[in-house]
């Protein structure tokens, strides 16, 4: 790169700058800027495009072309050669434009006389905000440095987008984070809940994006990487001969931050007259594009790390760091990319929604705000760059949707939701001590699932008659190091004390797939959810079970114990793990430690297989719980993550609830208990279809407790069976319909 074309670069930036520090309103400022373009590049076009929502562009400024297409002329996402940078965040550099695939002509722009086309995307860490154009009437491509100083001048004109110096009138003009924004989600906890946005890593801001001094700025970005590098290598020597996989992750950082390629593109960027900031956040973004195009999940993993130094380089450089001073709110609904479980545990029940930009249904995450029973959406995309501190937000678990900044009819409605919500509840109370009999004399236990010793208040609240699942994995999640024995049956022995003698049922770790330890080694497998998981790993890890069935027993202290093993898939499984217990429990007598008054040990069914066991399985197990959740998805093929397949399958299908009543039937003939868990269980009508398949005790969240004996309570389970049966006689694919018109026909 020559020295001619970075001081001309140079020379475009400070012009810019000098008009950007003008007063003058934001379309003044882009058609001068257009114009400072169009005669700096050389070009007898410059047009500048911007958003005016997800889908649409709009020409916003243009020296060269028909003046009276600015706020006319429209594309979506993908039309047009403009419409095609943006789509893709990519460069479209062309002599021959309209042969240039994509191509599409816009009579009321003129621009039918132009040959050459150079396209740039405007973007901000991945957040898509226009293309930059230039065009002339000569037929030649741009060359790589023209190319360059465009991607640099667009980088400038994206970081001045989002500090609002182009707002005017019109939609594709409007002021960064102040239109109200529907967000459309994953639920992953049910639930409704208003408040105001809380940022959990707060956005870093770049005030300066050009710079004055380019040899400072390079002293700069030099200074700030060494003092990253340094980090890096403490943080290191700090985890050597612990987590392998944080060791890992930790020598990727290092990997990246001595990246001679790296530093050199960022120290071209100063040289073309970004401030340090803005060279790092250029190379960011471009990072951020390249990782949701990128399909290899290993590529995904590390364009990732980039991502997170590129923050920590920020932060350096900007003195912004994750304590920015600001109070948190009174009513607090935390935004974030991802969290962890212990993090989102220090946060505790303060939280009154939490929406996450990327995690999943399954993931740590999820598990902790089901315990706390906070409303949680996952793949929320866009919220952590739309979002900003204090802003007003109403999140819906319950269909999957979050209102950013929401106008006045939108906060009625809402309102009214939680209103009527709030009234059932009230409702609910006055039956809480009440039995769930229904109509036709049929009592039906409800339990409550919980994870945390925090649940437990809800035992008395929800009217719960015991908890029909407490999720052990949690205490293993949250913690950096194996916990030890001592510490797990103190915490189990408060479970059982807060409990006041009704049944808990203790699930051993359940782990793999989504749920992996921070500090076991994970395995690299094609389908975690059929992987090594659950069972599978106490039966190769037998020390841990061990661990975990002695601390329970001596939780018990002499208490009635009940033991669950989850994802049983056959019959030698459990028999392999109830003779581990069996050892456990002969080796606590020989030591002297108090036995459990009594013993259940029971299997969760969430594979289809174990339906199909052998009859001697159903004669030995004490008990057995359907994991609805994994259950449905392995019955179906449909992965619960998957937005595409999982909506595809309805749980009243007549195949699931025939399903569903042969292992009714099964454990009726062998006298066997039986439950249903899972979310399904929470759902009124799901409910009282499962009930009326034959199933006799439901767990779920304390939540769904009172909606679903409530309307239990109302229903006559004979009658509701008969509309089933004929559904299943008229070949109907789901019940759906026909219990709806039941429900509404009986209220």
């Amino acid at each position: 790169m020559s020295d001619a074309t970075e001081t001309e670069s140079r020379k475009l930036l400070q012009r810019l700058r000098d008009a950007m520090a003008e007063d003058s309103a934001g379309q003044a400022r882009l058609d001068k800027i257009t114009h400072l373009i169009a005669d700096s590049t050389g070009s007898e076009v410059c047009s500048i495009y911007l958003f005016r929502d997800s889908e649409t562009l709009e020409l916003c400024a243009t020296e060269g072309l028909n003046a009276e297409a600015v706020h006319q002329t429209r594309m979506k996402l993908g039309e047009g050669l403009v419409g095609r940078v943006a789509r893709y965040g990519r460069v479209i550099n062309t002599a021959d434009a309209p042969s240039a695939k994509g191509f599409r002509y816009m009579p009321e722009t003129g621009e039918e006389i132009y040959s050459s086309f150079l396209g740039v995307p405007v973007q901000r860490l991945g957040e898509k905000q226009g293309v930059l154009v230039v065009q002339s009437k000569d037929a030649r491509e741009y060359s790589a440095d023209e190319v360059y100083a465009l991607e640099v001048v667009a980088m400038v004109l994206a970081e001045m987008t989002e500090l609002g110096a182009f707002v005017g009138e019109g939609a594709a003009l409007a002021a960064p984070h102040q239109n109200p924004a529907l967000i459309r989600a994953t639920t992953a906890q049910e639930g409704a809940a208003e408040g105001h946005v809380w940022l959990h890593e707060p956005r870093v801001v770049v005030t300066n994006p050009i710079a004055e001094d380019p040899h400072a700025e390079l002293v700069r970005l030099r200074e700030a990487v060494d003092e990253l590098r340094v980090s890096v290598d403490q943080m290191l020597a700090g985890a050597s001969g612990g987590d392998a996989e944080q060791v890992q992750v930790l020598e990727a950082y290092r990997m990246f931050a001595n990246s001679k390629g790296w530093l050199r593109r960022m120290e071209e960027d100063i040289s073309r007259g970004l401030s340090a900031e803005a060279a790092v956040e250029k190379e960011q973004s471009q990072a951020r594009a390249r990782m949701n195009m990128a399909t290899d999940a290993y590529l995904r993993e590390r364009l990732h790390d980039l991502d997170d130094l590129s923050n920590r380089l920020l932060r350096i450089l900007t003195g912004q760091g994750q304590n920015t001073g600001a109070d948190m709110p009174s009513d607090p609904i935390l935004i974030a990319r991802n969290i962890g479980p212990a993090e989102l545990l220090d946060y505790g029940r303060s939280l009154k929604g939490i929406v996450l930009e990327e995690g999943s249904v399954g993931s740590h995450a999820a598990i902790v705000a089901r315990a706390l029973a906070i409303p949680l959406v996952v793949h929320a995309g866009g919220i952590t760059t739309d979002a900003l501190n204090g802003n007003h937000i109403m999140v819906d678990g319950d269909q999957g949707i979050v209102h950013l900044r929401p106008d006045d009819t939108v906060v009625t409605a809402f309102r009214d939701k939680i209103a009527m919500q709030a009234k059932a509840q009230e409702r609910y109370a006055s039956i809480r001590e009440k039995p769930a009999t229904t109509k036709c004399g049929k009592t039906i236990s409800l339990q409550m699932n919980a994870g945390l010793m925090a649940d437990l208040p809800s035992l008395e609240g929800s009217g719960a008659e015991g908890v029909g699942l407490f999720r052990t994995e949690l205490q293993f999640l949250v913690r950096n190091q194996m916990p030890k024995r001592s510490e797990l049956s103190a915490l189990y022995a408060r479970v059982l004390d807060a409990a006041h003698g009704k049944r808990v049922v203790f699930r051993t770790l359940d782990i793999g797939s989504d749920k992996v330890l921070p500090y076991m080694k994970p395995n690299d497998e094609p389908n975690p959810a059929l992987g090594w998981r659950a069972i599978r790993v106490g039966l190769d890890k037998r020390g841990v079970m061990r661990m975990q069935l002695q601390a329970l027993i001596r939780a018990a202290a002499g208490r009635p114990l009940t033991i669950m093993f989850p994802f049983v898939a056959q019959y030698e499984e459990y028999r392999q793990a109830r003779a581990e217990m069996e050892k456990v429990m002969e080796r606590e007598r020989k030591l002297g430690h108090v036995l459990p008054e009594k013993v259940e040990i029971g299997a969760m069914l969430e594979t289809p297989s174990l339906a199909f066991a052998p009859d001697k399985f159903y004669e030995e197990v004490d008990f057995l719980s359907i994991g609805g959740n994994d259950l449905k998805q392995f019955f179906f093929a449909a992965d619960r993550e998957n937005e595409r397949v999982r909506k595809r399958y309805d749980s009243l299908n007549v195949s699931f609830l025939t399903f569903l009543e042969g292992i009714v039937k099964r454990c009726e003939a062998s006298g066997t208990s039986l439950s249903f868990c899972g979310e399904d269980a929470g759902r009124p009508v799901e409910a009282i279809c499962l009930a009326a398949m034959g199933l006799r005790a439901l767990s779920m969240r304390p939540a769904s407790i009172g909606p679903v004996k409530n309307i239990l309570r109302s229903v006559d389970l004979d009658g509701l069976r008969r509309v089933i049966e004929e559904g299943k006689l008229r070949g109907d694919q789901s019940v759906r319909p026909a219990v709806m018109n039941y429900l509404r026909s009986n209220s």
